[in-house]
């Protein structure tokens, strides 16, 4: 039921998961800006993160590029030896003595030049390779490095030996230790640790866009990286005319480094389900009303790439989309079984959504009969939006049982909200599943759109593990879960709360993330019927793991111990030994980079009888033998 939804927000992807270390490496970025609603406009800024160095100029130009899709690259006239020009790195990264570095980038020059590439802050240099540029037409150059000293949040610096002019696009620096040469280990690693069932990709608003040109098209993301064309992102104009203008989020962008082929690739390292979203050719609903409508023959496009999609993941390699697949490095399918059609579409005298649907399920399963569909509810589980959502899937799905296999529900709510709701689903019909795509603990004062790592509390962990029993005591109905958002960069995060928090140096896990995990890592195959505490403060469920061990999650949110009665659902040895996993802490407690464990869970061995003693403010899982 557990597993993860990755957006491309708060710098989480290129400056995050992706392990590539430079900033705007293909010269490609846009300044994105709306002062109102529906109105966009792009201005582009090449040079952006990039400054020339001593007694030498950079410029952008476009003539005889790499890249038709990138056709911009680094002009940088030498006025003096020694001279060059660095990249901010997205503010830096930690270098470490002996760790390796793979570098490439494309150059070319009139006369032979002598290029130095540096991780350094200051006069601290970490490491340096020489190059030799030897062409007067773009040649890619490629070496491997490793560090001689410890340099934290170091940055790139590029030095020509001569005067003259030397042309450069498409810079790479990643650490050899990257995920599959992808993705940066520490953050790939935390996201194994939970263990996902599932990972939904890429979004989220993203793939709607905040215009139709800039929606996430998959089709842009796969085949040659640098044949990738850049984009700007739905999130660097989230609401840039109700709140002010902090931090670069104008210069968000999407490099596409990692796309979806990437993104299939990180299912297959997490061992977890794809479950992709695609656009229905509706810009995103909170910022504009542009859209394709139904009846326009580029409407079927929309519908082409989702069928093209389940091509790509799964089809032969002598068919199209399967064929690219197995050029890229891949030939055996990643055998996708489900896809989201929409994001939180709503349906409104614009928008159309509940056709668009319609057209999207007769199209695909004309196909691919077999493929389940994601459907939505909206952008919440309070509104009108939400209840003419049910009422159409409902009535379709009655005259078509294939017509959806999972509602996707989004909720950012109150930790009160959370509490009195953990028995949301106990009265939901049992005919169609539920998709818990997105929720997290918004608490009132310590939230924002902009980087408040406070907000993610231990009250706000103790708030979702509570409606997470219900969630989990329903999963006959409620068949996927995942928190949102993901990942967040300190310093240019769009929104708080995140589950994980990182920066150029370390990450570190919120109490959110620990919930999950303790959820996550002791699912069950079978839920166990629960006498439901009659305490309004305390919560509880029961599941029977693969290997018949009864496992009880309970959830105190008061500020006194409290005793759970399990004699409903142990009926062995009262006294029994058991295993269990703790997470305690004051209600506004928090992790930060300085103090990444202050809430974590402890594990400990302890004696159990027919009542649990669960302390004030506290999560508890027990594992029986």
């Amino acid at each position: 039921m557990i597993g993860l939804f990755f957006e491309d927000i708060n710098y989480g992807l290129d400056g995050g998961l992706n392990a590539q270390l430079i900033q705007n490496r293909n010269f490609e970025m846009l300044y994105a800006s709306s002062e109102d609603f529906g109105k966009f406009e792009t201005k582009f800024d090449g040079l952006y993160a990039w400054r020339s160095e001593g007694n030498a100029m950079i410029s952008i130009s476009d003539e005889n590029p790499v890249s038709c899709a990138n056709p911009h690259y680094l002009v940088c006239d030498v006025l003096m030896s020694g001279s060059g020009f660095s990249n901010n790195a997205y503010d830096g990264f930690s270098v470490r003595k002996g760790a390796s570095y793979e570098v490439s980038f494309y150059a070319k020059a009139d006369t032979e030049r002598k290029v130095t590439l540096q991780a350094a802050k200051g006069d601290a240099v970490a490491f340096g390779v020489d190059f030799t540029i030897n062409s007067s037409e773009f040649k890619e150059y490629k070496a491997t490095v490793k560090a001689e000293a410890d340099v934290s949040f170091a940055q790139v610096k590029v030095i020509v030996s001569d005067t003259g002019r030397i042309c450069f696009d498409f810079f790479s620096l990643k650490p050899s230790d990257a995920v599959m040469g992808l993705f940066r280990k520490d953050l790939a690693n935390m996201l194994k640790d939970i263990k996902p069932d599932f990972l939904r990709f890429p979004g989220g608003c993203v793939v709607e866009g905040s215009t139709l040109e800039s929606r996430y098209d998959w089709k842009r993301t796969v085949g040659e990286v640098k044949d990738r064309r850049f984009n700007w992102s739905r999130w660097a104009v989230h609401t840039s005319w109700l709140e002010p203008e902090v931090g670069p989020y104008h210069y968000y962008g999407q490099s596409y480094e990692i796309g979806f082929y990437e993104f299939f690739l990180l299912c297959e390292y997490l061992n977890c389900k794809p479950a992709p979203v695609v656009s229905v050719g509706l810009a995103c609903q909170f910022q504009t009303l542009e859209k394709v409508d139904v009846n326009d023959p580029e409407f079927m496009n929309y519908v082409q790439d989702a069928i093209d999609l389940i091509e790509f993941a799964n089809g032969p390699v002598d068919s199209k989309w399967g064929s690219l697949r197995a050029q890229m490095g891949h030939p055996e399918p990643f055998g996708m079984d489900m896809i989201g059609i929409g994001n939180e579409q709503w349906e409104d005298e614009n928008s159309q959504f509940f056709e668009r649907y319609r057209i999207f399920e007769k199209k695909i399963h004309e196909v691919y009969p077999d493929m389940k569909l994601i459907g939505t509810a909206g952008p919440d589980v309070t509104s009108d939006r939400y209840t003419a959502s049910w009422d159409f899937i409902r009535k379709e799905r009655g005259k078509n049982k294939n017509f959806v296999y999972a509602v996707d529900e989004h909720y950012y709510v109150s930790p009160g909200w959370l509490i009195e709701n953990n028995t949301f689903y106990d009265n939901y019909p049992r005919d169609i599943k539920v998709f818990a795509g997105e929720y997290a603990c918004h608490i009132e004062g310590a939230n924002g759109r902009f980087n408040r790592p406070d907000a993610n509390s231990h009250l706000a962990a103790l708030a979702e593990a509570a409606f997470m029993t219900g969630l989990e005591r329903n999963q006959d109905v409620v068949v996927m879960a995942s928190y949102a958002p993901l990942l967040s960069k300190l310093g240019y995060s769009q929104w708080s709360p995140n589950l994980i928090w990182f920066n150029g140096e370390s990450a570190y896990a919120t109490p959110s993330y620990y919930v999950q995990k303790l959820f996550s890592t002791h699912e069950g195959e079978y839920v166990k019927k629960f006498a439901h505490p009659t305490d309004k403060e305390l919560f509880a469920s029961a599941v029977i793991d693969g290997e018949g061990k009864l496992i009880i999650k309970a959830v105190n949110v008061s500020d006194s111990e409290k005793c759970l009665d399990i004699s409903s659902v142990y009926e062995d040895d009262l006294n029994a030994t058991v295993k269990a996993y703790e997470l305690c802490a004051e209600k506004d407690a928090y992790n930060t980079v300085e103090e990444p464990y202050k809430v974590a869970p402890t594990q400990m061995i302890t004696v159990v009888s027919d009542a649990l003693s669960i302390k004030p403010n506290s999560f508890k899982v027990i594992v029986f033998p």
